[in-house]
């Protein structure tokens, strides 16, 4: 069977609850490889709630339903507070990326609480916001920002990253709405180590397989590159269709 569009692969998957510090629970699911232990951990921070951004964004939803089997990672995905998906609903309201800062925190103490290996921050859009402002409070590995916008993270917040060597992924699609690879170049200068990827014919909201695909790629070769090539077929027994 190829693997493609809502299909998901063999995981142990399991409904939890983050519990912030300003006493809101948090709604979210973690996958984990179906019989061994994950080598590394994705904490995934969603795109903007109040257009359309929620757990199950669609690069989110593959990756967990695919890289657990695929490259050995553990994924976790939640609703920022006030957010809505099948999973159901955050308690709390979207304060712009302000107290969302406790989101972050909440999902960080999961991992550490849960003993899960070498947690990356991997933010979208929105969720790239998140990252820059408050990963560097947090024990990560890196950060990879796909579509950063760089709407809220101001020019200190990122410049700060360039005293901490911890990775700076930055997927850029070269059709990008908000913000584009020239652009991105000069913006994320401020930070030596940082690592740019234009993506050809990449828009900001990865639509398409092709483009899945690419994303999960950089993805796994920041993370895990013994895990590359990604395959792009599986043996159909165990696999199921998402809704």
């Amino acid at each position: 069977m190829e693997i493609r569009g809502p299909l998901l692969l063999p995981a142990r998957r399991e409904d939890i609850e983050l519990a912030t510090l300003d006493g809101l629970t948090l709604v979210g699911e973690l996958a984990l490889p179906r019989d061994r232990e994950p080598v590394a951990t994705l904490v995934t921070l969603h795109p903007l709630p109040t257009a359309g951004g929620f757990m199950d964004s669609h690069v989110f939803r593959k990756a967990a339903g695919r890289l657990p089997a695929l490259a050995d990672l553990a994924v976790v995905r939640f609703n920022t507070r006030g957010t809505t998906s099948p999973r159901g609903t955050s308690e709390g309201a979207f304060d712009g990326g302000e107290s969302e800062a406790f989101d972050v925190a909440a999902a960080m103490d999961f991992v550490r609480e849960r003993g899960l290996p070498r947690p990356w921050l991997v933010g979208w859009s929105f969720g790239t916001e998140l990252a820059l402002k408050y990963g560097r409070d947090h024990d990560i590995e890196g950060v990879i920002l796909l579509s950063p916008p760089l709407h809220r993270a101001t020019e200190e917040e990122i410049a700060a990253w360039a005293d901490d060597d911890r990775p700076v992924v930055v997927i850029v699609p070269e059709l990008d709405d908000y913000l584009r690879p020239a652009e991105a170049t000069e913006r994320f200068a401020a930070i030596p180590h940082a690592v740019v990827i234009p993506v050809e014919g990449g828009k900001h909201l990865w639509v398409g397989e092709n483009q899945t695909r690419r994303v999960l790629t950089e993805i796994v070769a920041a993370v895990n590159p013994d895990a590359l090539p990604l395959p792009t077929e599986w043996d159909e027994a165990g696999v199921e269709a998402s809704a």
